[in-house]
């Protein structure tokens, strides 16, 4: 059992957590951890490096789940991102190539696996690689492990850059088509881990159709009724792309009736959130402790919340409600 977290106080006074370590210490001893180049259990990756250019550099075992992994420098054109990442920011790329430049200094190997056709794929470092293209570098550093299954993982390592809503949602249906591609025929239920929300995959169909979609307004209603399927995972992604134009078209409608209030001399910022919070049709609902069931079904949620928005009564907007969703959403 973890030991509980004290308190200590700071400059103001005030308190804060500390992080508590497990009283049991886990994985592997520095002994085992150390692997010899000439070890069987690297052959293939190493292998793979050599197909692709590259040198082998060192090898370890993983301290937790004692996978070995290969340090090994590979020339760009031999890396390439995973097809399901989120797209690239070009202004990103070359404010990290700035900085590396400045410090010249490439500190953080890309972590990559064997993809599609023995290709190999980062699933973290597109924008690494492509600073390191910005800079002309000839090599990049490279961590590989066998563990082919990281690439539709690293989403939930990945947080020390944080993704928005959007990129997280397009990131996972991406995520989601290529695995439809090699095992579709698998409940979707069963990429819990790789897809993270079931929100995030009905999002994602959306945002490919409409990049300025307002997400954010409608994920606190997807997430009371939004569940994963027990369908095949092909079967269950024409399905949501169903729901996705459904919400379409209640988000067509909720953006004429934010005009119509607009004419009205109502100019909150948030008004959005107060039109699609008062459409959804579960905003009342408090779930339970440890209950997992939707108040209702996806496509019955979506089939309420467009009969409410079209008897939805403009002249029942006062700016005391707006200022009430105002402050909810400073509490958020």
């Amino acid at each position: 059992m973890a030991a509980r977290a004290r308190r200590a106080p700071t400059a103001s006074g005030r308190t804060r957590g500390r992080l508590a370590p497990q009283r049991e210490r886990r994985g592997l001893e520095a002994a085992e951890v150390a692997v010899a180049l000439e070890d069987p259990a690297i052959e293939t990756l190493a292998a793979l490096v050599r197909a692709g250019g590259g040198a082998a550099i060192g090898a370890y075992r993983e301290p937790l789940g004692g996978r070995v992994l290969l340090l090994a420098s590979l020339p760009l054109a031999a890396v390439q991102p995973t097809p399901f990442q989120r797209d690239l920011s070009p202004t990103h790329a070359k404010r990290l190539a700035q900085a590396i430049e400045d410090t010249a200094s490439f500190l953080d190997p890309l972590i990559v696996v064997r993809g599609a056709d023995g290709k190999l794929w980062t699933p973290n470092g597109r924008h690494r690689l492509a600073a390191a293209k910005v800079l002309g570098l000839k090599q990049i550093t490279v961590l590989i492990s066998p563990d082919e299954l990281l690439a539709y993982r690293i989403l939930a390592l990945n947080t020390e850059k944080a993704h928005n809503l959007k990129d997280r949602s397009l990131e996972v249906i991406r995520m989601a088509r290529a695995l439809a591609k090699a095992r579709g025929k698998e409940a979707e239920s069963a990429f819990r881990a790789e897809f993270e929300a079931p929100e995030l995959l009905t999002l994602g169909l959306v945002y490919e159709r409409a990049p300025r979609f307002a997400g954010g307004a409608y994920s606190p209603f997807l997430k009371k009724v939004d569940r994963f399927a027990e369908r095949a995972l092909t079967v269950s992604l024409r399905q949501r792309a169903d729901y996705a134009a459904r919400l379409l078209e209640i988000d067509a409608r909720v953006k004429s009736l934010i005009s119509q209030l607009q004419a009205r001399g109502f100019k909150s910022p948030y008004l959005r959130n107060y039109v699609v919070a008062r459409i959804n049709p579960v905003r009342f609902h408090k779930a339970k402790k440890g209950d997992t069931t939707p108040p209702m079904p996806l496509a019955q949620a979506l089939t309420r919340m467009a009969a409410a928005a079209r008897k939805f009564n403009l002249g029942s907007v006062s700016n005391s409600d707006l200022a009430w969703v105002a402050v909810g959403a400073a509490a958020d």
